[in-house]
């Protein structure tokens, strides 16, 4: 039967009478077709098969003759003529999703199946056809099951190719067998139901709520009862099952009640992720895409070719750690190569990516780990991994960000006497931004409380139980202190809560504690508000669609709490015991913050010295400042300008200026231009030292989109791109990266140079895919001005 056929007799079967009888199954009697509902994990002969597509292997199970037992086979999935593998079977030949087997034959017996009668060999006798039933079609009623669902904007479902559902859920499927059901003869080992309108034959599937995420085949079998003798055939349906975590399940792990945060976290292909620093905050767009072509499949041979046992395949706290490790490729041949080195030969620049889509095509299709990426790129392909299998995430910003190497939940700096830090010591840093993800579940592995958002991290940083993996890690952990919960809690605890001990090494190698910085870790944590929710305008980002999530994850800064949480994390660290904070001083310091510094303009270092004691001071030491990777990890020196014995009278202030120019700081910057300024003076009189560091980022253009609101699918659509060079230099080497799900595939469009002061103008054009609301994605880059970026809007319809 056609599937056409099929489809036109779906129109005519919604009523029917059902009774129910044992083995969780209801059959509806209509003429040559049955109607099943309300399976209960694949029990009875309808059986869902598990199938591990990278190893060829195919789990199943086999219902032998009684109604309370069953025997488990594994054999090799294939459909081409095999062995079974299992002595107790006969030999097993596939023909047309057929397989027809004897279970009492003699060894070495066999009967196959070719198109749709049973052919057996001369010394076999062949039953009559007539008595033989067996399936002729299944039809996965795609477009219902995957509305049902909220499934159907994967691209899988839009081409009816297989059946995405989530689990704990029910579903529908259509079987058509080629002859009417006689008890007598046949047995499907189902309860069997009556009814008196026939009707097509359907199944309702119910997978339970822990079922196993991944993809699974169907198979049917039909049981024929002659002369003391049972015939089986098997229908192993061509069409795969993708089963996937479901947030709008109560009974799911991964429940999520509100469905603004649904909409957001599951349903949103494209979002922002937030880089730049804690006084200049950037929101740059990101092309999530998990609906894409090739997406939902990346991520199920992701947890194939990684080995995650089917076991822990319905735990989403196993998921997600697992998926934290695949894509780095430090251990595993994961999806991204790691790389700050600012030579990205053989790959491509992790500031030239705007989304996940082009990143995961490339994987799957190679099979290769991509070059390269950095922390947002990391983010964002595990946002869009993680919403593709289901799990609400989102990718989360800390903004002065702590990396703690040794364990002990504080930021150690170690300075000489002459000013100088001594970077063979430092191996702690402050990241001026790092992205990592929060994923919603619950956490019935720890006490009560400590689900809802749980913090996990890509980014290949520090080995956890051996492998370049980070969480979950339960907020509410993190932000009591905590830090004995799993995952990885005393790491990231340290990333938003350390405190920032400065130590001097004297010329005997003794240190002394210089000062401890308590509110210069964990800052302004963002991500992307949920549509419809209304944000506000700050000093430090313009964005309006940030969300400031530092209270989820610290109590405030410098209250009893949050001192409470530091000290209970310290006494978990490995280095227990309290710092000493060092003694005050009657000379005060402050290096003045800079908070913006357009690109291609000067600017002024400023230090203030407050003399509050009724003598003479004299200061010494050193100003600087330097290029720096958004890691904190120096890049290159720009200026340094000695204090020598400068006098500050009792009872007076004294301003130090250090003025740095474009032409000064222009060759010696890198990716992102993050800049840090350092200060260390001495107090020759009382020997008190005072240290500080500041850092921040050169202000960039933004890019101007100008397209139509509206467009329909088909319709060539123009969009015109714009911005002007701020620099006092020609831009080359320039490159355009476009992108939008439904609306453009990921391109990278060379350009001509840009001169000095002048204003870059192309055409984009593209034809739409998808019906909705879309967002087009724009980022330029060049040798000289990286991460220019824009998008825009446009709904479009059928």
């Amino acid at each position: 039967m056609s599937r056409g056929i099929q489809n036109q007799r779906n129109q005519d079967s919604d009523k029917f009478d059902t009774w129910l009888i044992p083995f969780h199954l209801i059959l509806f009697r209509s003429g040559y077709r049955w109607h099943y509902s309300a399976i209960d994990y694949f029990l009875g002969s309808v059986t869902l098969l598990n199938r591990i597509r990278n190893f060829n292997k195919m789990r199943r199970m086999y219902i032998n003759g009684s109604t309370t037992g069953y025997r488990r086979t594994y054999c090799r999935h294939t459909r081409t003529p095999t062995n079974s593998i299992s002595r107790t079977f006969s030999e097993v030949i596939y023909s047309r999703g057929h397989r027809y087997r004897q279970p009492n034959s003699e060894p070495g017996t066999s009967i196959a199946s070719h198109g749709r009668r049973p052919v057996v060999p001369p010394t076999v006798q062949q039953p009559p056809v007539s008595q033989d039933l067996q399936v002729e079609d299944i039809d996965f009623n795609v477009y219902n099951n995957s509305k049902n669902h909220v499934t159907d904007e994967y691209h899988i479902s839009e081409t009816a190719r297989d059946l995405v559902v989530r689990r704990g859920q029910t579903f529908d499927i259509t079987i058509a067998f080629n002859k009417k059901y006689d008890p007598k003869k046949d047995d499907l080992k189902l309860v069997f139901l009556a009814g008196e309108n026939p009707s097509p034959p359907k199944v309702r599937i119910n997978t339970p709520p822990t079922c196993y995420v991944g993809i699974w085949q169907l198979q049917v079998e039909t049981i024929q009862k002659a002369d003391n003798k049972k015939v089986i055939f098997e229908y192993n349906h061509d069409q795969e099952i993708y089963i996937l975590f479901n947030p709008w399940c109560k009974d799911d792990q991964v429940y999520q009640p509100d469905k603004q945060l649904l909409d957001e976290y599951i349903l949103n292909e494209t979002g922002k992720i937030y880089t730049g620093n804690r006084k200049q905050i950037n929101g740059q767009k990101w092309n999530f895409g998990q609906f894409e072509e090739n997406i939902l499949d990346c991520a199920m041979c992701l947890l194939d070719r990684n080995k995650l046992a089917w076991t822990v395949r319905g735990d989403p706290v196993k998921v997600a750690r697992k998926l934290s490790a695949i894509t780095n490729s430090q251990d595993d041949k994961g999806v991204l190569v790691g790389n700050w080195s600012g030579s990205y030969h053989g790959g491509k620049s992790p500031l030239d990516w705007v989304g996940s889509v082009a990143i995961l095509n490339e994987y799957f299709k190679t099979k290769q780990p991509v070059r390269f990426g950095q922390c947002w790129v990391f983010s964002g392909v595990l946002t869009t991994l993680c919403r593709a299998l289901g799990i609400p995430a989102r990718s989360v910003t800390n903004f002065a960000s702590a990396h703690d190497c040794d364990g002990s939940i504080s930021i150690d700096s170690f300075w000489s006497e002459s000013g100088e830090p001594i970077e063979e010591l430092n191996s702690d840093s402050v990241w001026n931004f790092h992205v990592w993800n929060d994923v919603w579940m619950a956490r019935p592995d720890l006490p009560s409380g400590y689900g809802g958002w749980q913090a996990i991290d890509a980014t290949p940083q520090e080995a956890s139980d051996g492998v370049y993996c980070c969480g979950p890690a339960s907020l509410e952990a993190i932000k009591r202190g905590e830090v004995n919960m799993p995952y990885d809690t005393p790491f990231i605890f340290a990333e938003v809560n350390a405190d920032r001990v400065n130590w001097e090494l004297n010329e005997v190698d003794e240190t002394h504690n210089v000062g401890v910085e308590r509110r210069s870790v964990g800052m302004r944590i963002s991500t992307k508000l949920p549509k419809g929710r209304s944000g506000c305008i700050e000093h430090f980002c313009y964005d309006i669609q940030r969300e400031d999530v530092t209270g989820m994850y610290k109590y405030e800064e410098g209250s009893n709490e949050e001192r409470a949480a530091v000290l209970q994390a310290n006494q978990n660290s490995s280095k227990k015991g309290l710092y000493d904070e060092g003694k005050k001083s009657d000379v005060e310091f402050e290096l003045v913050d800079k908070e913006t510094v357009p690109f291609g303009n000067d600017f002024e270092i400023l230090l203030k010295i407050k003399n509050k004691s009724k003598e003479e001071r004299t200061i010494s030491g050193c100003i600087s400042t330097s290029s720096i990777h958004y890691t904190g990890v120096p890049a290159n020196k720009i200026k340094t300008v000695e204090l020598n014995a400068e006098n500050v009278p009792a009872k007076s202030e004294k301003v130090i200026s250090v003025k740095v120019t474009f032409n000064e700081y222009l060759p010696q910057l890198v990716e992102q231009c993050h800049m840090k300024m350092s200060c260390m003076c001495r107090v020759l009189e009382t020997k008190h030292t005072y240290v500080h560091q500041d850092t921040f980022r050169l202000l960039k253009p933004d890019i101007l989109i100008k397209a139509p609101a509206t467009g329909k699918i088909g319709q060539l659509i123009k969009a015109n791109v714009s911005f002007t060079n701020p620099l006092p230099c020609t831009l080359t080497y320039c490159t355009l990266t476009v992108e939008g799900p439904g609306l453009q595939e990921p391109s990278v469009l060379k350009q001509s140079i840009v001169e000095s002061k002048q204003t870059f103008m192309t055409t984009i054009e593209f034809l739409p895919r998808k019906v909705g609301v879309k967002e087009l994605v724009v980022a330029f880059n060049s040798r000289e001005l990286a991460m220019v970026e824009g998008s825009c809007e446009i709904t479009v319809s059928a």
